[in-house]
């Protein structure tokens, strides 16, 4: 008993010294960053590692490379760490993670944040990788919800919310106004355009007249990248804070996503917005956000796009079959076919999992399976 308190006694006066020396108090967040596979090297990851570890964050750099105030993970290659990453993870021993690529489950993306070039104001994509759902505007519906999770976690108590102007923006409107007059608190933001109203233009990305643009994630990681890296030719993404953490209902792994292209700049700040989310109990902020909506009615407005999307005759019945565990990957399928592909495997007793890898759509099924899954998804013509 008495060592405990001594113990508890000596944390204290150690995050005072801290909070002292770094002007932010209370626990410390911890942050992994996976330091290998950046096409600028590893000294660039490392770089961003040592300027995010003077804001009071203790991050743990996974890589070959060692420097002062920085606790390194030494690894051989690439995949080594990122097993470690998940590993570190799943045991708690960090609270967030900084990678250049992640394998999300369906119904989970990252929520980006950039700078914008006209006022230099920060602005949330929602979103920018992964996928909130196979269909396009219950995925820009939910990205509009992740979206408002990542800003309050950040301390927006009442963030702005527009919707960029692509196909599906005005179906997206309609559905959150829904929401709104179903007392979930929307407050959509104002076009900077002359008509007004919360379909965005492109001069509000430039603007970011929006806190939170709504999007689907693949033009959203378009904008990320361009604004990034518009004065650099492309080849560097120089300012914001990357394309963020994967976020989706009953989701609870903080994993921040980076570009290989990103630069130490915006490394850094991937690891401040990890630590900013755990800080803001991002998690906590969810289940009260997920709470809300599903209160306002969200599951009957999604049923009723749906409803109005399905052909007159009923969807056949596919059962799925027991769990396995899924290690090996397919790629090559288009979004739009990732469920019923899926099902197409489940019919024949092969237990599938559809997914978003680092270069687009992906099925997982066990290594056992993988030979027979890729023939019967070649017959059915879902890939090459």
């Amino acid at each position: 008993m008495a060592n405990s308190i001594e113990r508890m006694i000596a944390d204290t006066f150690m995050e005072m010294a801290q909070g002292l020396e770094t002007g932010s108090f209370g626990k410390r967040p911890k942050v992994a960053l996976t330091g290998m596979g950046s096409e600028h090297g590893e000294e660039n990851s490392m770089a961003a590692a040592i300027e995010a570890a003077k804001d009071g964050i203790d991050v743990h750099y996974i890589g070959t490379l060692e420097a002062e105030g920085v606790t390194t993970v030494k690894v051989a290659n690439d995949e080594e760490g990122h097993d470690k990453m998940e590993e570190m993870l799943k045991n708690g021993e960090v609270d967030a993670a900084v990678t250049m690529h992640f394998p999300f489950p369906i119904g989970v993306s990252t929520v980006g944040r950039c700078v914008t070039p006209a006022t230099a104001k920060e602005m949330f994509i929602a979103n920018t990788t992964g996928t909130s759902s196979t269909d396009r505007i219950e995925g820009m519906i939910k990205n509009a919800i992740y979206g408002i999770i990542a800003a309050k976690a950040c301390g927006k108590k009442n963030p702005t919310v527009g919707i960029l102007n692509v196909d599906g923006a005005r179906q997206t409107e309609k559905a959150l106004k829904k929401l709104q007059e179903n007392g979930y608190p929307i407050e959509f933001a104002e076009s900077g355009r002359a008509d007004g109203g919360c379909v965005m233009r492109g001069n509000d990305v430039l603007q970011a007249s929006p806190d939170i643009m709504v999007t689907d994630s693949l033009t959203g990681n378009i904008m990320v990248k361009m604004l990034s890296s518009f004065t650099t030719g492309g080849s560097f993404e120089a300012t914001g804070f990357g394309y963020g953490p994967g976020i989706g209902e009953g989701y609870e792994q903080l994993v921040m996503i980076v570009s290989r292209a990103s630069g130490a700049p915006v490394i850094a700040n991937a690891i401040r917005y990890a630590a900013q989310l755990v800080r803001g109990k991002v998690f906590e902020v969810a289940k009260e956000e997920f709470a809300a909506v599903k209160k306002a009615g969200l599951k009957e407005i999604l049923d009723e796009h749906k409803a109005s999307q399905k052909p007159a005759a009923a969807e056949e019945e596919v059962k799925e079959p027991p769990k396995e565990i899924v290690t090996a990957q397919i790629p090559g399928i288009e979004v739009m076919d990732l469920e019923d592909a899926v099902k197409v495997l489940w019919k024949l007793g092969i237990y599938a999992e559809s997914g978003m890898g680092c270069t687009g759509p992906i099925i997982r099924v066990s290594d056992a399976n993988l030979a027979k899954a890729e023939e019967e998804l070649k017959k059915s013509g879902y890939i090459n």
